[in-house]
């Protein structure tokens, strides 16, 4: 299951390493809007956490993640705002949206433990996937040395984030 997500994953950010590939790599309000609905995704799988997870641990960590990356999108808003950049909707924001669509879909069917494990493990994955394409296509290709920045932040952050997730993992097999 663990390598079914990653695959997921990846391939739900494979626009972004076909247009780098062919030096037509997303512009910044794409990146904006990449980022801006990677965050709010995961908010949205930490609210699913919170509604249907006992476990005092998993909880601890859904309530992080969701703070963190709420936080994250109010400084990407001020920035684009500041900016005056119209987010862009673009295919790769458009595959996480359904690939985030369909996890909470698959989460909401389970329960307890079964529940905590699949969570978490998406969680590992997601933060896998998103810190790769962070530092792998989006920063590279940001041109705007503010919003470079903001996702350079973002990307400690959800570094530590995948390393709590992983860290978590251990504990709700």
């Amino acid at each position: 299951m663990y390598r079914t997500l990653i695959l997921a994953g990846v391939l739900a950010l494979a626009p972004i390493t076909v247009a780098a590939a062919q030096d037509a790599g997303p512009t910044d309000a794409q990146i904006a809007h990449i980022a801006y609905t990677a965050g709010q995704l995961d908010v949205a799988a930490a609210q699913q956490a919170l509604e249907k997870s006992t476990n005092a641990e998993v909880r601890a960590f859904a309530e992080l993640m969701a703070r963190d990356h709420a936080a994250v999108n109010e400084q990407a808003v001020a920035l684009v705002t500041k900016l005056q950049v119209t987010p862009e909707v673009n295919p790769t924001s458009t595959a996480l949206t359904e690939a985030a669509k369909a996890t909470h879909d698959r989460l909401q069917a389970l329960d307890g433990a079964a529940f905590d494990a699949a969570y978490v493990a998406n969680e590992v994955a997601y933060h896998q996937t998103v810190n790769a394409a962070l530092s792998g296509t989006l920063i590279p290709q940001a041109d705007n040395t503010e919003l470079k920045s903001l996702l350079e932040t973002g990307l400690t952050l959800f570094q530590s984030h995948q390393a709590h997730a992983e860290h978590l993992a251990q504990s709700v097999r």
